[in-house]
């Protein structure tokens, strides 16, 4: 009889865990890289040592401690990518606050359900960018302020908002400009914050992140110093990273992708955060790796293929680039192939997790083959435990595929507030139900195979989208493809495909079929094929699939079997 290897993995480590505050991280790297680059934002006009960096931080947060917030208050930030936001990240850990992230791509509703749901004490607010005007939504939302003492505000609908700190100009009546806040510290604020620092422990709550909101109203992740700092150092340590990097951020930093993988990698490993830009511009994005000379590279799988594909690739020298991180949806094997060889990141990784893991679990290592590189999102990150389980919650064996479960330090405290959503997906034991369909072979790698409810039930089969999207990459024709199900009143469900052709290529339906005949099983070849421009996502670059499931249902008039 052979023993089963079952599929539970955990990460060793020659590193520990980092038992410190983030503040704690930045005066260290202060002290330790005092005079290397720790902020470059060329479109800002910065260029900040870490030295001045961790400077401005503790006069930002001296600042906030004389607007009288206290330990455990909630601060929002709402912006796009900008040295402020970096400030306001690390001066509300400093200052014992609650960093809210807040989407810029919310509007009224969104943003008042999220203030309101934490209850937001201040929040630091852009002006405006492209077709969001930040300040218009707020004054829209709180008509008090135009008429109220700045940082005493008293709004209906927001009864503890009492600060609205302002980004840019011009400035709006009841605001204070950030730049003053810097200002208002006194030496007093400074003796507070010393103390603080005392104080503050690491399994404090310091962020907390609104999920995507994919299906229900979005829930308030709430992260401690420990979950991000560390994850955030681990996720640099497999990228091998060191003070001698530069990494271009053009991901959201109102997200993990950008505030911990990023941000936070850089201040624990001494690495240069350079922004590309406010928002993502795949010209300025390779403009900026080129001129700042950065060595990593971060982004979802649809911003490599807009900055592979961009007339102008060519003429950029990207030979400074050595790693990165391709994450946040699965990551296309062609396309992965493509930033090896075209891109020059040899070395790039890819990640996989979720905001409420930090968010990372599972990541390739640098020098990981490339065939496990581009097939499997890695190996377990160090000090965390994962197993798959089936749907009566037993560990299945390696190689079967089950619902990923993650437990470690990484783990959330919960949803703010919400309790029983918190044990929908917590148990007892500490376990974190991903709602991802994984499989962990042999050797411990793992492979994500899909989203338990992206699975798709066609005539009591179960079909994966994500084999069928990785088979339709290889037709040269296609540059992105997205498999979902449909409402079918013979089968429950059939398979629809909406593809995005490269530029210039012209594909029919039956073209799409013809390709598929022969090489997979026939109940996999979709049904519908439509070509589009782009498909419905979420800012972090979460396709959503429902959005198209919902369009296609209600353009072709698609309903279910009746069941009794």
């Amino acid at each position: 009889m052979t023993d089963t290897i079952h599929s539970y993995v955990s990460g060793i480590s020659d590193a520990s865990l980092l038992g410190d505050t983030i503040g704690g991280c930045l005066d260290r790297a202060a002290h330790r890289w005092s005079d290397r680059d720790a902020l470059v934002s060329p479109s800002h006009g910065v260029r900040w040592t870490w030295k001045e960096f961790a400077g401005r931080v503790d006069a930002l947060a001296a600042g906030f401690l004389a607007l009288g917030l206290e330990r455990g208050a909630r601060i929002g930030v709402w912006s796009l990518n900008r040295p402020e936001w970096t400030l306001t990240q690390f001066a509300a850990a400093k200052a014992g606050l609650i960093l809210v992230t807040i989407n810029p791509a919310y509007r009224l509703s969104e943003l008042e359900f999220a203030l309101a749901k934490v209850g937001c004490a201040a929040i630091v607010t852009a002006t405006a960018f492209k077709t969001s005007n930040y300040m218009e939504m707020l004054n829209t939302l709180l008509p008090e302020l135009a008429t109220s003492q700045p940082g005493e505000l008293n709004a209906t609908r927001l009864p503890q908002l009492r600060t609205v700190i302002q980004i840019g100009g011009p400035k709006c009546p009841g605001t204070i400009a950030f730049d003053d806040v810097a200002r208002m510290g006194g030496a007093r604020h400074r003796e507070q914050l010393a103390e603080l620092s005392k104080t503050l422990q690491f399994d404090d709550a310091v962020n907390i992140q609104f999920t995507s909101g994919t299906t229900g109203s979005p829930k308030g992740v709430t992260l401690t110093h420990h979950n991000i700092l560390n994850n955030g150092y681990f996720v640099g340590r497999a990228m091998r990273l060191t003070e001698k990097d530069r990494i271009c951020i053009p991901v959201p930093l109102y997200h993990c992708f950008g505030m911990v993988m990023g941000n936070l990698a850089s201040v624990t490993l001494g690495a240069a955060m350079v922004y590309p830009g406010e928002g993502f511009d795949p010209l300025a994005t390779l403009q900026t790796i080129e001129q700042e000379k950065c060595t990593a590279l971060y982004g979802v799988p649809t911003m490599f293929i807009a900055e592979l594909d961009h007339p102008e690739f060519a003429r950029f020298d990207l030979k400074s680039l050595r790693t990165g991180i391709m994450a946040g949806a699965p990551c296309p094997i062609e396309v992965m192939k493509r930033v090896n060889n075209e891109m020059n990141m040899g070395e790039v990784t890819i990640a996989y997790g979720m905001t409420e893991t930090s968010p990372v679990s599972f990541q390739s290592s640098t020098d990981d083959p490339l065939e496990r590189r581009v097939s499997t999102v890695g190996r377990i990150h160090p000090h965390v435990e994962v197993k798959v389980v089936d749907l009566e919650g037993r560990v299945v064996p390696r190689g079967e595929r089950g619902e990923l479960c993650t437990r470690g330090y990484s783990v959330m405290l919960g949803y703010w507030d919400e309790a029983e959503k918190t044990a929908d997906v917590l148990d007892a034991n500490g376990w974190m139900h991903t709602g991802d369909l994984a499989v962990i072979d042999a050797e411990g790698y793992c492979n994500i195979v899909g989203r338990i409810k992206d699975m798709v039930i066609r005539g009591g089969e179960n079909l994966y989208p994500r084999e069928i999207e990785e088979f339709l990459y290889r037709h040269p024709k296609i540059q992105d493809v997205q498999i979902f199900g449909v409402a079918d009143d013979r089968y429950g469900e059939e398979l629809c495909a909406w593809i995005r052709t490269r530029p210039g290529d012209t594909l029919t339906a039956d073209e799409v079929r013809a390709f598929c005949q022969g090489q997979i099983a026939h109940n996999k070849i979709p049904r519908y094929v439509e070509f589009v421009d782009e498909f419905p996502m979420t800012v972090t670059g979460k396709i959503q699939k429902f959005l198209m499931r919902e369009a296609v249902e209600a353009r072709l008039g698609l309903k279910a079997a009746k069941t009794a």
